[in-house]
């Protein structure tokens, strides 16, 4: 189906705002102020990916003191894939993370020392995608990316479900030519013709495709979660290191980015400003309309809205863990399924938006 901007005021007309929400808009329109001040308590926040709109929420709670009203000293650094952060948690460069909650569970069942757990949920519904084009004869039905070349960085999220992806649609691979190109000609090429549809975070690819050039119209945007999978997406990730040393400190991490989410929610426009002091190459108002399609699509589910941002639902946690088996058997599922503890979000009445 072509895909549409969503309209700002009428997302924001159909919500439901907690308590907390009332003070947001001034909050984030209000930049860098005295509220930057400084915790005792260092944190080395790793990222899986550059400074985009994805880390809106990590950067306003950064730089609106969020972090240091809670007592840290938060350092965020950018980073290139799910698996490169996870490696350097469980290496102890860093304390913690915002990652792919899937590379998570692997990583924790084929190390079995490294002891790191997601304590947050950002993506209750994951951005696994591939994203096509009409008029190179890609429709949202799994079966038309057959007879079609498909680009992909390795280090893709929604890559590394490709093999569940295909499966639970029954698709030929056979008839798929799928070609490995590094993260920044993915869109250009796609663009320009070269390939028929890529990998990648759906929504804000989609919103980038139609900065580029290429008409609305002709975007198809196939969503994974449209088409079978349960399992959910990026989160919160943490050191066991940190847990067990400082457990209020991850109470703490927890509540100041619920904040800037929260901010991200409210003010789209404003907290892009903050990717903006970061990435010289961003622009505010396709950063602005990556984060209201994240936001619409990703974050503010109707799961979210009836039980509040951060938390799983058990039964799905369960089915999601059935099928990331089904295209690799675990060697201890219970330890990779123990990735997610719900022990350090606030209670669920501050999680509501």
């Amino acid at each position: 189906m072509p895909i549409a901007s969503p309209s700002h005021s009428s997302m924001l007309s159909r919500r439901r705002f907690g308590r907390l929400a009332v003070g947001a808009v001034a909050a984030c329109a209000g930049g860098v102020g005295a509220g930057r001040a400084q915790g005792s308590t260092a944190v080395r926040f790793a990222l899986d990916r550059r400074f985009d709109a994805l880390t809106a929420p990590f950067l306003a709670a950064q730089d609106k003191g969020y972090f240091g009203s809670e007592g840290l000293d938060v350092v965020i650094e950018p980073g290139n894939g799910a698996r490169a952060m996870l490696q350097r948690l469980a290496a102890g460069a860093q304390d913690a993370g915002f990652g792919d909650i899937n590379a998570l569970i692997r990583f924790r069942d084929e190390n079995p020392g490294a002891d790191l757990k997601a304590v947050m949920i950002i993506h209750d519904r994951p951005g696994y995608a591939l994203i096509g084009r009409k008029s190179r004869g890609v429709t949202t039905a799994p079966a038309s990316l057959e007879g079609r070349k498909l680009g992909t960085a390795s280090i893709d999220a929604s890559f590394a479900q490709w093999p569940l992806f295909k499966s639970l649609n029954k698709i030929d691979d056979s008839k798929i030519r799928i070609e490995t190109i590094g993260l920044p000609v993915r869109e250009p090429m796609l663009a320009s013709g070269e390939i028929d549809a890529l990998f990648a975070f759906g929504p804000s690819t989609a919103v980038s495709l139609r900065a580029r050039g290429v008409p609305g119209e002709d975007i198809v945007l196939m969503e994974m979660a449209d088409h079978g999978l349960v399992l959910y997406g990026s989160a919160v990730i943490v050191s066991g290191k940190l847990i067990a040393s400082k457990p209020d400190a991850v109470r703490g991490l927890v509540r100041a980015v619920m904040r800037g989410t929260r901010d991200a929610v409210v003010n789209p426009g404003a907290c892009a400003q903050f990717v903006l002091r970061r990435n010289e190459s961003a622009q505010v108002e396709v950063e602005r309309d990556k984060l209201i399609a994240v936001v619409e699509r990703n974050i503010l589910t109707p799961y979210v809205r009836a039980h509040g941002l951060g938390g799983i639902d058990r039964e799905r946690w369960a089915q999601a863990l059935d099928q990331l088996a089904l295209t690799g058997a675990f060697r201890d599922k219970a330890r990779a399924g123990d990735a997610f503890t719900d022990a350090y979000l606030p209670p669920a009445g501050e999680r509501m938006f």
